[in-house]
Parts: C-alpha cells; sequence; structure tokens
C-alpha cells in the first residue's frame, strides 16, 4: 500500500478522498490546515516537517498547496509538477505571455499595471497572483485604479513559498490588466502524464443574474461537441507550452457565439469543487486520478461526455450580515460559514457576495438538476442578523 501525503487539506479534500474510497487503497497522510484559515504559517518549518512523513506521493488542492507539494516533490524526488512550470501557471503575465506566443487567437490584451494600459477603460484589473475572483474588478475609469488593493496576507504568503520554489517573490505583487471579454463561461479540466494532456471534461459557470457572482457549476457543459474539442484543443497546446506535467490542472474560459474561446486562466490543481458532479456521472473520482499522477502513474482516464447532469450550487448573500446559526453539514453540503462572526471576517468571497454554503444535486437532465438543488438550497435555514455597530 502506497502513501500518499496531503499538504494543508480543506474540508472539502476530506470528503472527496472519504468518498471515493482512496483511505482502503492508500495510506494518507495530512499535514497542516488550510492555508485559508490560518493567520499566520511559516513555509520552511512545515516543508522541513514533511521530510519525515513517509511518501510515494505529495498532493495539495489549491494554489498555494500545490506550490508547497511541488517543492516537497523535487526535495524528495517524487513524481509531480515542477515549481517552474507552477510559478509560470500561477504568475498571470507570464502565462499570458506563453499562451500569446502557443495560442494567440484565445489569448486577450493584457499587461501589467505599471502605467501601460490594455486599452481605454473599461477593462479587467486582476492581481498577478491571487485566488478564486477576489480582487478583480472592472475599470470604468482609469481613477478607479487608485482603489486597487492587495489581499495582504494571500499575497505576502504567496511571495514566501514562491522564493523558496526558486520564483522572484516580488513578482507576486501588482495587478494585471485585461481586455473585457464575454460569452459563456466555462471550465475545462484535465491532467498531462508524461507530456500527454487528457481532458476529465467540460463544465459551465453560471453566475447570479447581474453579478460576476457564480451562482452555479453544471457538470457536463451545454457547449456542443465541437466547441468542447476547440477548448481541449487549446489545453493541448498551452500546458505543454507551460512546463506542466505529472499534474491536474484547469483552464477557465469565455466561449462567444462566434469565434475562438478566450482564456481566462490556467490554474495548475485539480478543480476540487467539481470532483462530486465527476464522481456522480462517471463513477470515478478525479481525486483517484490525481493520487495515481501523483506516485507516477498513469491515471488511464477513460472520459466522454456521461449522460445526466450534475450540479454545484452556490449560496449567496450580497450584503454583509452577522451569523447567528447555521444548518449541519453533510457530504453533498458543505457550510462555509459559523456562527458568531459577521460574513466580511470569514470565508473567501469575491467583491461582490458572500458564500453561505456549496450543495451537490444531479438529475437526468439540466432543468431537473436544478430544480432539485434550488428547493434545497430554499429549505436550508441560515440565520443571519444585521452586523453589531461598535
Amino acid at each position: 500500500m502506497r502513501d500518499i501525503l496531503v499538504l494543508c487539506p480543506q474540508e472539502r479534500d476530506l470528503v472527496a478522498i472519504h468518498a471515493a474510497g482512496l483511505e482502503e487503497r492508500y495510506r494518507v497522510h495530512y499535514e497542516g490546515a488550510d492555508l485559508d484559515q490560518l493567520e499566520s504559517f511559516e513555509p520552511e518549518p512545515f516543508l522541513e516537517a514533511c521530510e519525515e512523513i513517509p511518501a510515494d506521493g505529495v498532493i495539495g488542492t489549491k494554489d498555494l498547496s500545490a506550490l508547497l507539494a511541488a517543492i516537497v516533490a523535487a526535495r524528495r524526488g517524487l513524481p509531480g509538477p515542477s515549481t517552474h512550470a507552477l510559478l509560470a501557471l500561477q504568475h498571470k503575465p507570464t502565462s499570458r505571455e506563453v499562451q500569446r506566443l502557443v495560442a494567440p487567437e484565445s489569448t486577450p490584451n493584457f499587461c501589467v499595471l505599471n502605467g501601460e494600459l490594455p486599452c481605454e477603460p473599461p477593462f479587467f484589473a486582476k492581481p498577478v497572483v491571487g485566488r478564486l475572483s477576489q480582487n478583480a474588478h472592472r475599470i470604468d475609469d482609469l481613477a478607479e485604479l487608485e482603489g486597487l488593493h492587495e489581499a495582504d496576507r494571500y499575497t505576502d504568503r504567496y511571495a514566501q513559498i514562491a522564493a523558496i520554489a526558486g520564483g522572484d517573490p516580488a513578482k507576486a505583487h501588482g495587478f494585471v490588466g485585461e481586455e473585457l471579454l464575454s460569452g459563456a463561461e466555462v471550465t475545462l479540466e484535465g491532467y498531462v502524464y508524461g507530456d500527454k494532456v487528457t481532458t476529465i471534461g467540460v463544465t459551465d459557470s453560471v453566475k447570479y443574474e447581474g453579478t460576476f457572482s457564480f451562482e452555479r457549476f453544471d457538470y457536463p457543459s451545454s457547449l456542443p461537441e465541437s466547441r468542447q474539442a476547440e477548448l481541449a484543443g487549446i489545453a493541448d497546446s498551452v500546458l505543454p507550452a507551460l512546463g506542466f506535467d505529472g499534474g491536474f490542472f484547469n483552464v477557465e474560459f469565455f466561449v462567444p457565439d462566434e469565434g475562438p474561446a478566450q482564456i481566462i486562466e490556467v490554474n495548475g490543481r485539480i478543480a476540487s469543487q467539481f470532483a462530486p458532479l465527476v464522481q456522480r456521472l462517471h463513477g470515478r473520482s478525479t481525486y483517484d486520478a490525481l493520487f495515481a499522477l501523483a506516485c507516477g502513474e498513469d491515471p488511464d482516464w477513460q472520459g466522454g461526455i456521461p449522460d445526466g447532469v450534475a450540479v454545484s450550487y452556490v449560496m449567496r448573500v450580497f450584503e454583509d450580515a452577522f451569523v447567528e446559526g447555521i444548518p449541519d453539514p453533510g457530504d453533498d453540503l458543505e457550510v462555509l460559514v459559523r456562527p458568531g462572526l459577521p460574513l466580511s471576517a470569514q470565508g473567501t468571497n469575491d467583491a461582490q457576495s458572500y458564500r453561505l454554503a456549496i450543495l451537490y444535486e444531479s438529475g437526468a437532465t439540466r432543468a431537473e438538476a436544478v430544480e432539485k438543488a434550488k428547493e434545497r438550497a430554499a429549505g436550508l435555514t441560515f440565520r443571519l442578523a444585521p452586523v453589531p455597530v461598535r
């Protein structure tokens, strides 16, 4: 039985690994806590502690933990993506330069915001390294650039880890400007093994009407197969060009009605929120494939577009509130907040909203799956009160 080291696991990892039955086939060792929940973290002592833990493979499922896993793998001679490749993926300007070389028609106009502009407003400003949609803002007037600010803890922590990985910590700071894009928003997930890119599937991203906040993720995508093949072809070009091998990736796209798909970003990690969707429809978890890759094995994924539809539904509110009570979590319900704190003081949120929970449902059709998810969401009780005035 092989040993797998899981770094800084989030609660979702524990649930997914258990649901896939992986603890019956591997000795799973968990080290550290979810970095998004930690006020302080010293990477070098953490990495030194990892040296003593048995491991035939090592994984991390968020950007920071994936980079830590690459450092551990390099130090211990274990399989996995190189630190160089992950640094290239995670630094948006570097990733964009590579994308522009190998997929120019699918790479939007961009620049580092140091006085140069990608185009006249409006455009999007994003941190050069970031997570989710945090600190990403639409800029309609150049004066709005003065209000941009980094998520200091995340950016500083990334810079520390990047320095250990051989990167330049100064490159973690700043913003990139990108032209506005439109179309259906989707994510292609896959892995690279032996320089061969394998697509798991494509998932639709659906936002709350009139916002930039995601309401749900539908798998498989409603895009025509020809369009999904186009996305797979772009991934086939971009991932090897970035030097990425031996790991999971996901590529976010805008797909317009006419013209080529446009890359939003490339991530060198598993799309953990989609694992329950894939397992429901394929009968195999992406974590199963991830563990195989971590041990240097070909996951031999037998994919194709499955029957039925599975949905990951995100419950949100759009104003801050004090959390007084929450429902109990479950295997198909992630509760993302806890009582006794305002929403703004907990969790990972975007600029417009606060996440309460994520639930998973499936059905024979998209309409059935979505209806079941919305009915369940409506039945969950979150007791929210006005934030106390201090």
